[in-house]
């Protein structure tokens, strides 16, 4: 297969699992809600990277669906939460009205919570050998030491004003840690030794740490058209950014270091890790 073949293959194969995960007994208007930005769309990027790693060691997915399908949940509700008035204030997200929008800011809440919910409900209930290992990894990427801190970080630097070192913080933790984990998962469910883990922690973080500078460069020269959400909010509320501190030229030098540094990660492997390296390159082809 080609690589867009492949991960046509990985991002339908997670679409059908996301539809199967949602049950039916939720209450309305709960369940319309999480639905709707849930099943909004999007390049499903984490699920296809926790299907890519766990491809690497297995050639069946099926064993890893239910993980996948968890993780666009987390990351889902963590975009419901970051559209609210309370933090980021978009009203718009994947060319759609954003979920506060159109179920309101209350009932958005509950989406997102029931997201994050939902998600260990269906990887506890996979009963794969490895669940709890991938439930651990993703625990720590998303809460408070990990995803949830580098919002926070994020929202004081809006009040305190920005700093290099606060910067690295905010794209380790807001961005990276959430494609971190999908590599980690799939090769904890893989059954991945400690090399390979290693290695696959060090491709996450400086893929998501290029992909969140990449976001910085097109908040400033990106079209609303073809990302579906409003540009320039980064300056105007006052976000600490690749761009903010180093500006946009040394932003392009490091988009491009950090890709490198992530398919350099992966040498090892050979050819089995060309789809995630080109995965990769890909994303740095936006700002080129």
């Amino acid at each position: 297969m080609s690589y867009q073949e492949r991960y046509d293959y990985f991002r339908r194969a997670a679409e059908e699992a996301l539809r199967a995960a949602l049950p039916g007994d939720v209450p309305e208007p709960l369940r319309s809600a999480m639905q709707y930005s849930l099943l909004a769309g999007g390049k499903r990027l984490r699920p296809v990277l926790l299907l890519a790693a766990y491809n690497l060691l297995c050639e069946d997915i099926t064993p890893a669906l239910p993980f996948a399908a968890a993780l666009e949940m987390v990351h889902t509700y963590s975009l419901i939460h970051d559209d609210l008035p309370a933090m980021d204030n978009d009203d718009l997200r994947r060319g759609k009205p954003t979920c506060h929008k159109v179920y309101g800011e209350g009932m958005a809440v509950l989406a997102g919570d029931g997201l994050l919910s939902l998600a260990f409900e269906t990887m506890a209930a996979s009963q794969h050998p490895r669940a709890f290992a991938a439930m651990k990894e993703l625990a720590l990427r998303c809460g408070t030491r990990g995803m949830v801190a580098g919002q926070c970080a994020d929202l004081t630097a809006e009040e305190k004003g920005g700093s290099e070192e606060l910067l690295h913080y905010i794209h380790l933790h807001k961005t990276a840690d959430l494609l971190t984990a999908p590599i980690v998962m799939g090769l904890t469910l893989a059954g991945a030794d400690e090399g390979l883990l290693a290695a696959g922690r060090a491709y996450g973080r400086h893929m998501g740490v290029a992909f969140q500078i990449i976001d910085d460069i097109l908040d400033v020269v990106g079209s609303e058209a073809v990302l579906g959400k409003h540009i320039g909010k980064d300056a105007e509320e006052n976000k600490c950014t690749w761009v903010s501190v180093y500006g946009m030229e040394k932003a392009r030098q490091d988009a491009a270091k950090y890709t490198q540094a992530a398919e350099d990660s992966l040498s090892a492997m050979g050819e089995k890790a060309n789809f995630l390296k080109t995965l990769a390159r890909q994303a740095l082809v936006r700002v080129q």
